[in-house]
């Protein structure tokens, strides 16, 4: 069997400006970036024509280390859809260098369902990671500059600042440090660190943005710090929202590639969904609303993180309406999740398998809550059984809902064509099914038990006292009317990764908050997670490579 690098390195690509034409874009408007990548303008996002658009949702189960095949669905059913003779269009997050280099690797799809140029994707692509990351850390020196000056000091206080610097990369070395040490003309000593760029608010708040003008206000509106009399700094207040802006002008733009079969893919923004919102930027979504009949999109991560996001925070902030939600689930990772070994997942196991589907009913129900009656997508892999699929699909049709075994791995297009059949027939009865989890005006408190409660299934929900002094400091901000944004494991529903299937009887501690203002909601962060990853012991990094010619290996 041919690796995911070796199938897309054989694809006959298409120049960019044919996929631009598909979908109606003047060339002359084009940003190219070589012959296989380029820029849209904003002013290709039409309100008027995304009205008639449909758009598609596609979540996960709990993930597990065997792989679910979440991008690649997303892939192979806007892939199976344009067969159909629709016009889709895929819209996907960036990859991060972290997970590239550490456990999980590439996020550009898998076997014949792959966004390409799949290194270029993987790799550096278009520079947005890395515009986003010279704009967080703009602002990280001019915090400290402001706090080193005598003339225009504005009275920081070096303990309260919680805005910390930024790199591309799993460096759990970074995670504490303490900078400004070597005199006097070398800055003030204080206690700081470093997040990876998936997690900066930067990019939370660059996905958040309707356009440069709206980017440009909302980076001014990011909370810094206090002053020694007690009063809040914005980033507006060292005028550095300019700079930034200035920073990001191109990296607003969502990015044109293809996929193995010439559909249009849009990847822009990559926020993390265990520690971010896990969506691509509202004017990705938007972008691809507006040249296609139909947008499939994904949420980082399982329903109770990215897709609840999703739907809590960029629909609402974004005014966006779904019309249909996938669920990828696989037997291998249901029979994980009841109880099987990683070892054993190749094995026929009814046992297990009929215990994870615990997990799978509760990702069921999460999208009920929404309003949604989630198709399931069934992710076939060699190693499944036809007893163990039969009793899967048989499983999901006595839970009321649509199930559809998925190919698109092995067959591209081909193989997703029955479950973009149950696409198309679920999206145009749904027009007006989603609700919100919450409402803005409603307490901190009252947002993230809810959450808590119906999404993960908890019983309680703890706060330290520095969470629930964190919480109390931002509504006498006058920011109580701010989303939530909560980070925890993506390996479990819980807050405890070790936890797996569906939990239950659990009690999920909140043990900080930090707020992210310019993006416009608060990230109570939940049991260990981190925002800055550490690598694995055996990083993926040590399987890439590259030769004489310039070919690289081990990506996937």
């Amino acid at each position: 069997m041919k690796q995911d690098i070796e199938i897309a390195q054989e694809a006959q690509m298409l120049p960019v400006t044919r996929i631009a034409e598909k979908l109606g874009i003047n060339t002359d408007d084009l940003e190219t970036y070589g012959k296989y990548k380029a820029k849209i303008p904003l002013s290709y996002i039409d309100e008027e024509k995304m009205k008639k658009s449909k758009l598609v949702l596609v979540t996960a189960i709990t993930p597990t280390p065997a792989g679910e095949g979440k991008t690649t669905t997303s892939i192979g059913l806007a892939q199976a859809l344009n067969k159909l003779g629709k016009s889709a269009t895929v819209v996907l997050r960036e990859p991060s260098l972290g997970p590239v280099f550490g456990i999980k690797g590439g996020a550009a799809g898998g076997g014949y369902s792959q966004v390409i140029p799949m290194e270029d994707i993987n790799l550096h692509f278009t520079g947005d990671i890395s515009a986003v990351e010279k704009a967080h850390n703009l602002l990280a020196a001019l915090i400290d500059n402001n706090i080193q000056l005598k003339e225009g000091n504005l009275g920081l206080d070096p303990r309260t600042i919680e805005w910390k610097r930024v790199m591309d990369m799993n460096e759990r070395s970074l995670r504490a440090i303490v900078i400004g040490l070597g005199g006097t003309t070398e800055g003030v000593p204080r206690q700081s660190g470093f997040e990876i760029t998936a997690a900066s608010e930067v990019m939370a708040t660059l996905c958040m943005a309707e356009n440069l003008e709206d980017l440009k206000q909302k980076l001014g509106n990011i909370f810094i710090g206090y002053t020694f009399s007690d009063q809040p700094v914005f980033a507006r207040d060292l005028k550095a929202q300019g700079a930034m802006a200035a920073l990001l002008k191109d990296a607003l733009k969502p990015n044109l590639v293809q996929t193995l079969e010439g559909t249009p893919a849009i990847i822009h923004g990559g926020p993390f969904a265990n520690i971010a919102q896990g969506t691509n930027s509202i004017v990705a979504t938007k972008t691809g609303l507006s040249l296609s009949d139909i947008v499939v999109t994904e949420a980082g991560f399982a329903s109770e993180l990215g897709a609840e996001k999703f739907f809590d925070i960029k629909s609402q902030f974004g005014k966006l309406t779904t019309h249909a939600v996938v669920i990828v689930a696989t037997v291998r990772a249901l029979k994980y999740h009841g109880g099987a070994k990683l070892s054993a997942l190749q094995n026929e196991d009814i046992n297990t398998l009929q215990n994870g589907f615990a997990n799978l009913d509760k990702h069921i129900e999460n999208m009920k809550y929404f309003g949604f009656n989630p198709i399931i997508a069934v992710n076939r892999f060699d190693s499944d059984t036809q007893a163990e699929l039969d009793l899967l699909v048989q499983h999901c049709r006595s839970q009321n809902v649509i199930v559809s075994i998925n190919e698109a791995w092995a067959k591209g297009g081909e193989g997703a064509l029955e479950l973009a059949e149950k696409v198309i027939e679920s999206v145009s009865g749904c027009n007006e099914c989603f609700k919100p989890l919450y409402e803005l005006s409603w307490s901190f408190e009252e947002k993230i038990e809810t959450i808590c409660k119906k999404m993960y299934g908890a019983d309680h929900v703890e706060y330290t006292v520095k969470a629930k002094t964190q919480l109390e400091k931002i509504e006498k901000l006058g920011l109580g009317n701010l989303a939530v944004c909560i980070a925890k494991t993506q390996k479990s529903l819980s807050d405890d990764q070790y936890k797996k299937g569906r939990p239950e009887g659990f009690t999920v501690k909140i043990r900080e908050v930090e707020l992210s203002s310019g993006a416009g909601f608060i990230v109570p962060i939940a049991g260990t997670i981190m925002r800055m990853p550490g690598l694995p012991t055996v990083p993926s990094a040590e399987k890439i490579d590259i030769d004489a010619e310039g070919r690289i290996s081990g990506l996937f």
